[in-house]
């Protein structure tokens, strides 16, 4: 009896060749959803970095995507100033309506206004009375840091003030620890992150040190500015100027008394009406900002992102230009209200009619039919063709 020999080179590859499309065409017939990037599955995690804007939707309007500066003035209204920093954004924070903007949705290194982000995960969680115990590793922490010492237990309140207002990593972290860790806080960040719509935004730090992948744009601090202002007790922290941090022993039992910290945000000293908020600096990502003020029934917020002048005077430029035309403009966009974008995004991973995704923009991302019988039908075709060049080679090799 003859023994059979394998198939020819060609055959082999012929074969491999059909086997792999059909795999292809079963995987593709039956896509889950026409959403990837903005909620599509893997949802965006402390491991998983967002995808490329260009595979989304603009969020707050489609006027937001547009390049340059994006403002819609009548006869009379003055251009907005010139702002020396990578993109820019100014908004009603009352009414979320968008006034003008610069690149709003490009991505940039945050730097501490991350803060603000990991201050709407810890607040809720922290309660302002705990007592936290500083460890050595918190507050051996890298850059800017107050000064915690390792077995000193300090309210939570305090630690808060010093995060938000001297911009202390080692406070952000020994409050993450309190939380269960740097990790699962960062998770709860990213979480908030997508609640709010800010779907620019990655953090990997906490504290907002750079990172790999770390990222947000001007809409997404305007977005997280404008959330976490609604929580009272961070009102008041970003509000304080200055507060005497508590003392204590150092590592080799000396006492240290209570010393006076300021709040790093030279807004709130120099310009009337100013309410704070919060600032950022690494030499990777430059100046960056997050900033309010109310004058005369009004609210604005400003952020700025890659800025090459971190003086005051060039966000009060913005908020003066804001505050005598505000009401004149025509929005050219919205700030979401938080779960709006989550809410779309779930609607169209359920493979339902999204007309209307993110203020009032025309996108339709629902899903295309399914049709898992395309796929199959294609592998079946595929192995028979398959088997019968099999059964033909054998055959010629019998010869």
């Amino acid at each position: 009896m003859p023994l059979m020999s394998p198939l020819p080179r060609t055959g082999r590859a012929l074969a491999a060749s059909i086997l792999l499309a059909a795999t292809g065409a079963f995987g593709v017939g039956a896509p889950a959803s026409a959403v990837t990037a903005a909620g599509g599955t893997p949802t965006p995690s402390t491991t998983t970095a967002p995808a490329s804007a260009s595979s989304r939707p603009v969020v707050g309007g489609e006027a937001l995507g547009r390049p340059g500066v994006i403002v819609d003035r009548p006869a009379g209204v003055p251009a907005p100033p010139a702002m020396p920093c990578g993109s820019w954004l100014v908004a009603d924070m009352t009414t979320g309506e968008v006034l003008a903007a610069k690149a709003p949705h490009a991505r940039f290194l945050p730097a501490s206004t991350l803060k603000t982000l990991a201050a709407l995960a810890l607040i809720p969680r922290v309660r302002p009375e705990a007592m936290v115990m500083a460890n050595r590793e918190d507050a051996n922490a890298d850059g800017t840091r107050v000064g915690i010492m390792p077995g000193t237990a300090y309210r939570a309140s305090t630690l808060f003030q010093a995060m938000l207002m001297a911009s202390a990593n080692d406070a952000v972290y020994a409050l993450a620890s309190a939380n269960g860790g740097r990790p699962h806080t960062v998770g709860q960040m990213n979480a908030t992150a997508r609640h709010l719509g800010a779907l620019d935004t990655f953090a990997v730090d906490p504290s907002g040190l750079d990172g790999p992948g770390e990222t947000s744009s001007a809409y997404d601090l305007a977005l997280i500015g404008r959330a976490a202002m609604q929580l009272p007790d961070f009102r008041t922290y970003v509000a304080t100027k200055h507060i005497k941090f508590p003392g204590g022993k150092d590592a080799r039992g000396r006492a240290r008394p209570a010393y006076d910290i300021q709040n790093h945000d030279r807004l709130l000293y120099n310009y009337p009406g100013a309410i704070g908020i919060k600032n950022g600096y690494t030499i990777a990502a430059k100046q960056t900002f997050i900033g309010a003020a109310t004058r005369h029934g009004h609210t604005y917020l400003v952020t700025q992102m890659a800025g090459t002048n971190g003086s005051w005077r060039v966000t009060a430029k913005l908020l003066d230009w804001a505050f005598a035309y505000g009401t004149r403009v025509k929005p050219v966009g919205t700030l979401v209200e938080p779960g709006a974008v989550e809410r779309k995004l779930s609607q169209a991973r359920s493979g339902l009619q999204v007309r209307t995704l993110l203020a009032g923009s025309p996108a339709d991302l629902a899903a295309p039919p399914l049709r898992p019988w395309v796929g199959g039908v294609g592998l079946l075709g595929a192995v028979a063709l398959v088997g019968a060049l099999a059964t033909r080679a054998i055959r010629r090799t019998r010869r």
